[in-house]
């Protein structure tokens, strides 16, 4: 299980890794074509985000590779639970703002995904917590 858990970190660090760090350095009328919840969104609070998405990222994986503060990973992982829970929110919100079918069909998506970004990271948070601490 300690195998499992190693992998679905570093799995969940480079997606929030990945995605924040596109939230820190693309300027927001270029994520709009992909994130399109950042219309109403102020630039401050997408790069806001961001820096918490990244964070989150070296929590999952830093402190246990170093031994330093291990603590960190599973609170690392409850914080992405609740980031990928407002992200869920943000996708049913606007599930009844669009028009079309396959627009609603991609908010549909989005929350799907996020929803399992948020098991795998309770399962790290439960695992690191409980059992399978380091």
């Amino acid at each position: 299980m300690n195998l499992v858990l190693w992998i679905i970190q570093i799995l969940l660090a480079a997606a929030f890794a990945g995605a924040g760090l596109a939230k820190l350095t693309q300027p927001k009328d270029k994520l709009r074509d992909k994130m399109r919840w950042v219309d109403p969104v102020p630039p401050s609070q997408v790069k806001a985000l961001g820096l918490v998405e990244v964070l989150a990222a070296i929590g999952l994986v830093l402190p246990p590779l170093t031994g330093i503060a291990t603590v960190l990973t599973p609170l690392a992982a409850v914080g992405l639970v609740i980031v990928m829970i407002g992200a869920i929110l943000v996708h049913l919100r606007d599930l009844k703002k669009r028009e079309t079918e396959s627009e609603r069909r991609l908010e549909i998506q989005g929350a799907i995904f996020c929803t399992v970004l948020l098991v795998l990271a309770a399962v790290v948070a439960w695992g690191r917590f409980g059992p399978y601490s380091f």
